[in-house]
């Protein structure tokens, strides 16, 4: 669906603009429509901050609804909340959020749309229902999965208004030795691997909070707290002040794995007011049995 408009009114953002011009456009959907190309400004693409003026043409071109090809399975789930509009998933390692090249069954997409068949939301495109935020393959834990366009757009600012509760575990190589400490670093795609991130001064603003819980002879268990929300912000920070986790294929070289498979990183907690009943939602998971037993032989090496 096209649309065509000629903007005559005081200066305003490109996304804050769209939402108001055309029905049922959500900021969000709005974002992604810019990010996307799919709007223009006098004949140029521009970005969601870009100010309209007096005399801007813009036009905006909606895709027809895609059928996915991405198929349901069932696949057991650990739901461990879950309401008319959202759940909250604790996720094993090793599984993948969403589909991606290399990795198109068994994410947990594929098994929400077994269980919810067509409760999720869509504003994240056909591959992503429902997903709002997500964790690294091989981090595990605790995820919101939302249900329809309305609530996504709320929790989706939520998150970026730092509304949500984010704590995580996450044991590391070495001796950390302050009780408490705070990684304001901003985190960009590694020059040299782009695999990687890494904290650099082009890359954008992040803020991770840490607090020991216990140290080991060469390891020290943390929990930690995301102000911000990069592509492998924990990892990257960990990384950089010189305590990568244990098990991190990427960032913690040739370090010892203690037996595991990935990262020892695990979504842990996730507290946040429930955009429509303004109820307190405080949702906390185990410990998974690979980081159980992480610890369990760390402390016998003391």
């Amino acid at each position: 669906m096209k649309h065509y408009f000629r903007y005559e009114s005081d200066p305003v953002r490109l996304d804050q603009y769209l939402p108001k011009a055309i029905p049922g456009l959500s900021r969000t959907q709005a974002s992604v429509l810019i990010d996307d190309g799919s709007v223009t400004v006098n004949g140029k693409s521009v970005k969601p901050s870009f100010k309209l003026i007096p005399g801007s043409e813009v036009f905006v071109n909606i895709p027809d609804p895609v059928v996915s090809d991405i198929l349901p399975e069932d696949i057991p789930l650990r739901i461990l909340y879950e309401d008319d509009d959202l759940l909250v998933v604790d996720k094993p390692q090793g599984m993948v959020v969403h589909p991606a090249p290399g990795h198109y069954s068994g994410t947990l997409v594929n098994a929400l749309m077994y269980y919810c068949r067509d409760s999720l939301s869509d504003i994240n495109g056909t591959i992503r229902p429902g997903i709002i935020h997500r964790i690294d393959k091989d981090t595990s834990g605790l995820l919101i999965v939302v249900k329809n366009n309305r609530i996504h757009s709320k929790m989706a600012k939520m998150i970026s208004d730092h509304d949500i509760v984010r704590k995580y575990r996450c044991c590391v190589h070495g001796f950390v030795e302050s009780e408490k400490g705070t990684i304001d670093a901003p985190i960009g795609r590694s020059a040299g691997d782009r695999k990687k991130m890494a904290v650099k001064g082009s890359g954008k603003h992040a803020i991770t909070h840490f607090e020991v819980l216990t140290r080991f002879a060469k390891a020290s268990d943390l929990s930690v707290v995301l102000e911000t929300g990069r592509t492998h912000q924990i990892r990257a920070h960990m990384s950089f002040i010189g305590h990568p986790a244990i098990g991190d294929p990427l960032y913690a070289g040739r370090r010892p794995k203690y037996g595991l498979v990935g990262q020892a990183l695990h979504s842990k907690t996730l507290e946040f007011i429930h955009p429509d009943t303004g109820k307190q939602i405080t949702v906390d998971s185990e410990l998974p049995e690979y980081y159980s037993s992480l610890l369990e032989r760390l402390s016998k090496e003391d």
